[in-house]
Parts: C-alpha cells; sequence; structure tokens
C-alpha cells in the first residue's frame, strides 16, 4: 500500500479551515465521503483510474491544540497500489494535492515525512 503524510499549520479558526479543505479536494478531482468536525475523508472518482491505484486522502485536524489564529491538520493519502516506482499514481495525487494548498489557499505548510 502506497501512503504518504504531510503536517500544515492554517492561520484560521477550523470552520473556515474545513471549508478551504473541501474546496481544495474538490479542485483535484476528489469527491468527499465523510465530513466530521475533525475528519475529512476524500476519495478518487472512479474510472479515472484502475481500483487499485484509487487514492484516498484523509484529512486529521487537531482540535486538541487548535487556537482561534492557528489550527494544524495532518494530511494522508494512500492507495492499495504497491509504491514499486518513485513516482507513482499515489504520489503524483500527493503531490497535487499538496500544491493545491499552497497554490490556493496560502497555507503555511510544514512536512513531516514524505
Amino acid at each position: 500500500m502506497a501512503r504518504y503524510t504531510c503536517s500544515f499549520t492554517v492561520a484560521d479558526d477550523v470552520e473556515f479551515l474545513r471549508q478551504l479543505l473541501s474546496q481544495v479536494l474538490h479542485s483535484c478531482h476528489l469527491d468527499i465521503q465523510h465530513d466530521k468536525s475533525d475528519y475529512m475523508m476524500a476519495r478518487e472518482r472512479l474510472g479515472q483510474v484502475s481500483f487499485s491505484k484509487l487514492v484516498k486522502v484523509e484529512a486529521l485536524i487537531d482540535k486538541t491544540i487548535a487556537t482561534n489564529s492557528a489550527t494544524r491538520v495532518n494530511l494522508i493519502v494512500k492507495n492499495e497500489e504497491l509504491p514499486l516506482q518513485t513516482d507513482n499514481h499515489c504520489y503524483q495525487m500527493f503531490n497535487l494535492v499538496k500544491q493545491a494548498i499552497v497554490d490556493n489557499c496560502q497555507w503555511q505548510l510544514v512536512e513531516t515525512a514524505v
């Protein structure tokens, strides 16, 4: 299973962050499957790639340290594909989502692992 993670901090409140995150995921051709107060999961649309390559994105909003001025989000991008190549589909989607966050929302992105 391919799996890529990063963390970032948004200089805004949780509700505004959830709205922006939903917009970013939709712009990356991902459909929101679950949307709770501290968790959001989106999945790549069927028909674009084989089933094993379908990417899921999980966003975990850390409300324990959230303030009115900053909220931390952990992002996990994964699929069932074996990562036999460095530049596999899951990694490409990970970069797409990460770049969309940086470009569209101008959030401060702090990577933890790739």
